[in-house]
């Protein structure tokens, strides 16, 4: 009914910069807060930003000043640019809607998910 794909994860060196995208389609009747979250090997799911209906942003300290996230509203999508990264944010980078189907029905979705790896 709802989907995020994810795309743009790929290999980039210490230093680079790499931008990921996460488009929700389906029965969609209104996108409130969507977010990243991150996994490395080993360590447990975390959230890296977010970012309300109205543009409102918040971030992860590891990840202030080097990432931003934004959205298109018109396009359900979201999107994280991620500059000078580090080999610390090598992950699986899962895409989170927060979605309504409905005017009182509410979930919340994931994206199967896109390897970011930064080489040292």
């Amino acid at each position: 009914q709802v989907q995020l794909v994810e795309s743009g994860g790929g290999l980039v060196q210490a230093g680079g910069s790499l931008r990921v995208s996460c488009a929700a389609s389906g029965s969609i009747f209104s996108v409130r807060a969507m977010a990243w979250y991150r996994q490395a090997p080993g360590k447990q799911r975390e959230l890296v930003a977010i970012i309300t209906s109205d543009g409102t942003t918040n971030y992860a300290d590891p990840v202030k000043g080097r990432f931003t996230i934004s959205r298109d509203n018109a396009k359900n999508t979201v999107y994280l640019q991620m500059n000078s990264l580090k080999p610390e944010d090598t992950a699986v980078y899962y895409c989170n809607g927060h979605i309504y189907t409905s005017v009182i029905r509410y979930q919340v979705y994931w994206g199967q998910g896109t390897q970011v790896t930064v080489s040292s």
